[in-house]
């Protein structure tokens, strides 16, 4: 009878196990032998996909289970493309991951129909860098002093009416009184910065830090251009004698229209996952990210090629950025709206 009780009572115990859920897969045995895919939003050859292709040669041994990191490209309309299909198209799974255009999650606030999704429903992994802007005027520019330019007419050099330059002297124009008088057509940074150069335009009205010491180091060192302005979520150390635009307006709207524009600097590269992905995967992904730019071999790859590692941020605070540019008050945002869609 004894040995008839326990083998009962052992059934029962099965049966009983049997009647729990099943435990939750660990992240370390959904990664291994997966390939994950991280979707660039832009071109190949940039920046961007320069920065992505380095982040997955190192993500991956970070990560619970080792995956493989593969990259993809997708651009289109200023990375809009790639961040509609990580919102809407994307496995939610935690097999993808997107690098994406600091623009991309201020599109809607800006109202940008061709941008379908909810920037404050991803989950923001982290980026390797903020990004600070300036105003860089040629070195013969009759110019020396942003306020300078408030008094005399310069001409700076942008691609488009929309682009991200022309934005960004617009709200000078409109925050510090500045004379920048918009010149289209260039297609793109570099060959605006030859015709700095050739003195077709007089300088450059959203020229990154990073990218300035990336492509044009000599400029400063060698007093071949001049940075009036600098502007972003934090000055530039390395060139603090230079004015710092926040600072130098007091009116309190303006200071808002400043923090909403600025956000995107703020972001500077980020990284995300789709919203849906398990909770526990988007917090490995997080870790994994972190723990990359701390990475001696990451750094030193970053290094070799220009890029600037200045200030990692984690997912927490892209979030925290991107909800803040979401809680500006309506007249705000019909002022960025207005000032993106001159």
């Amino acid at each position: 009878m004894p040995g008839l009780l326990r083998t009962l009572a052992f059934v029962l115990a099965l049966a009983a196990l049997g009647a729990q859920p099943a435990r939750a897969e660990p992240v370390a045995d959904f990664y291994r032998g997966k390939t994950v895919s991280l979707i660039v939003s832009s071109a190949t050859g940039g920046g961007y996909d320069l920065l992505a292709r380095i982040i997955a040669r190192h993500l991956g041994k970070h990560v619970p289970g080792n995956p493989t990191i593969v990259v993809r490209n997708m651009p289109g309309a200023g990375g809009i493309v790639a961040t509609n299909h990580l919102y809407n198209v994307a496995a939610k799974d935690g097999t993808v991951i997107g690098g994406v255009q600091a623009n991309t999650p201020i599109e809607p606030l800006i109202g940008t129909k061709e941008a379908q999704y909810d920037a404050t429903k991803f989950n923001w992994l982290g980026s390797p860098s903020t990004e600070v802007g300036m105003l860089v005027v040629w070195h013969a520019a009759p110019v020396d002093s942003i306020e300078d330019v408030k008094r005399r007419q310069i001409s700076v050099g942008a691609s488009g009416a929309n682009s991200t330059p022309s934005f960004y002297a617009r709200l000078l124009n409109e925050t510090l009184g500045t004379k920048l008088k918009i010149i289209v057509g260039y297609p793109g940074q570099t060959e605006a910065f030859l015709a700095m150069e050739r003195g077709e335009v007089d300088g450059y009205p959203s020229v990154f830090y990073s990218s300035l010491m990336a492509v044009r180091p000599h400029w400063i060192k060698d007093k071949k251009a001049k940075i009036l302005v600098q502007f972003g979520a934090a000055p530039q150390p390395e060139i603090a004698d230079v004015p710092f635009a926040p600072n130098l307006i007091t009116n309190p709207d303006d200071k808002l229209l400043m923090e909403a524009a600025f956000a995107p600097l703020a972001l500077g590269r980020p990284y995300l996952m789709p919203p849906g992905t398990p909770p526990d995967r988007v917090a490995a992904m997080q870790a994994a990210l972190a723990a990359t730019f701390k990475d001696a071999e990451f750094l030193a790859d970053a290094k070799s090629a220009a890029l600037d590692i200045n200030a990692p941020r984690n997912g927490a605070q892209l979030q925290e950025v991107v909800e803040r540019a979401y809680r500006t008050p309506p007249h705000i945002v019909e002022r960025l709206r207005k000032l993106q869609q001159q």
